[in-house]
């Protein structure tokens, strides 16, 4: 499956929101540096979607604010 997600880096609080049906907002508290923010990102929708962190990949945004997200097996 494929979402876009919205991140916030720099965030008081870290959580996941969902828009509607491949729309997601991710709120982190790591700063987009060297990856951090992007760790983070990766942590909470693993936990979301109750998958492993490795079964998560960038596929689009890497340095972006928006990001094309793939995540393969999992619920929701």
């Amino acid at each position: 499956m494929k979402v876009i997600v919205q991140m916030h880096p720099g965030s008081s609080q870290a959580k996941v929101e969902k828009i509607d049906e491949g729309n997601y907002k991710v709120w982190v508290r790591a700063i987009p540096e060297k990856g951090k923010a992007n760790a983070e990102m990766l942590e909470l929708l693993a936990d979301r979607f109750h998958v492993a962190k490795s079964s998560i990949r960038i596929v689009i945004g890497k340095t972006a604010r928006e990001k094309l997200v793939e995540i393969i097996g999992g619920g929701k």
